[in-house]
């Protein structure tokens, strides 16, 4: 199986390890036995079953899948409104601006064939949970950039599209010193997502760099390192064979279908 779409699963279980016990530093080797897929991983393989089943334009389609995916793994880590949510028999979204339309989005950057595309399909498997503007526009804005990344676009490209929307004056050392595991929103962590892929150089820089200015790193690495995948086309094998140890069997299942459906 080729290194594909695994940025974000890759980001996400990278992350898992420190989430709550930030790191702050690049100097870390990433995924060992301590860490796992977290919510961030399950769903947006749910996303991802929605587009081998043809149902990223069924309404009602998405919202079973999401619950099917939510309740094969219930120990995720949700956040408690999902949770709620995604275990529960309400089928109505909850106004969220949550990280969750974000972290779960990329599927949709990588198969949508224009921009007009990808902000249909983004809202539509966003508004059924996250139907707040800012959980909206997360999601949009992020499956907007691996887009971007994988036609090509340049990173100043990438980030004139960003500034349109969030402001990404961040400084590196400010972040890693001072930022904390708080607010676990669209506003606060898309554009800290997009600011780590930008001042990257490789994949696995954009990952530690993620990981190292802590916060909801799980979820910002799943961000970033989605975009990184489809700008520098590659993970090295070393990380990829370490999640390959780690990521259950269903899940990979899928991602060697979504492979072949896309590829031929």
């Amino acid at each position: 199986m080729k290194k594909y779409i695994l940025g974000a699963l890759i980001g996400d279980i990278a992350g898992s390890k420190y989430e709550f016990n930030n790191i702050k530093t690049k100097n870390f080797q990433p995924i060992d036995e301590e860490c796992r897929p977290t919510d961030d991983s399950i769903m947006t393989i749910a996303i991802w079953d929605m587009f081998l089943n043809d149902e990223l334009r069924d309404r009602e389609r998405i919202i079973d899948r999401f619950k099917k995916w939510g309740k094969k793994y219930p120990n995720a880590g949700y956040g408690g409104r999902f949770f709620s949510w995604v275990l529960g028999d309400s089928r109505e979204p909850y106004n969220s601006c949550g990280n969750g339309s974000a972290m779960r989005v990329s599927a949709i950057g990588w198969i949508a064939q224009s921009e007009e595309e990808v902000r249909e399909l983004s809202y539509n498997v966003t508004e059924v949970t996250h139907n707040h503007p800012e959980g909206l526009l997360g999601a949009e804005v992020t499956a907007m950039c691996i887009y971007y990344a994988r036609i090509g676009k340049s990173k100043e490209f990438i980030k004139q599209y960003v500034e349109q929307y969030y402001d990404l004056n961040f400084d590196y050392e400010d972040l890693r010193k001072n930022y904390v595991h708080d607010w676990e929103i669209c506003q606060v962590t898309v554009p800290q997502a997009i600011y780590c892929f930008l001042i990257s150089d490789s994949f696995e820089d954009c990952l530690k760099t993620t990981i190292s200015i802590g916060g909801d790193c799980d979820t910002t690495s799943a961000i970033s390192c989605a975009i990184a995948e489809a700008y520098y086309k590659e993970i090295p094998d070393d990380i990829v064979e370490r999640a390959l140890k780690i990521i259950p069997n269903d899940i990979l299942q899928i991602v060697k279908k979504v492979y072949n459906k896309i590829n031929g």
